[in-house]
């Protein structure tokens, strides 16, 4: 199953709904944070906890401070993201 949003409080909702294993989240999401919503998605006793990939078309140095302090599992820049990279992470776990 895949699902899109595009707010907090509709990733937060998708994510409730349908239990995902994995989750991306775009580290730019409009008007808010992507690393307030893996906050959310890890630390908010939402149950089973996904595993959240950050993604962003800016590179990783740009944000290494905000990554590295995330509960996120890893970070993935989009012009890399692939299934042989999102397993690569998963493997990790």
């Amino acid at each position: 199953m895949v699902a899109i949003a595009s707010t907090v409080a509709e990733a937060l909702a998708q994510t409730d709904r349908f239990g995902p294993d994995v989750v991306l989240v775009d580290i730019t999401l409009g008007r808010e944070s992507g690393f307030e919503l893996t906050r959310r998605l890890i630390n908010d006793g939402r149950g089973k906890w996904p595993v959240v990939i950050l993604i962003s078309t800016h590179l990783e140095s740009d944000f290494a401070d905000l990554i590295a302090a995330s509960p996120a599992s890893g970070f993935l820049p989009k012009s890399e993201l692939s299934a042989k990279a999102i397993r690569a992470i998963l493997e990790r776990q």
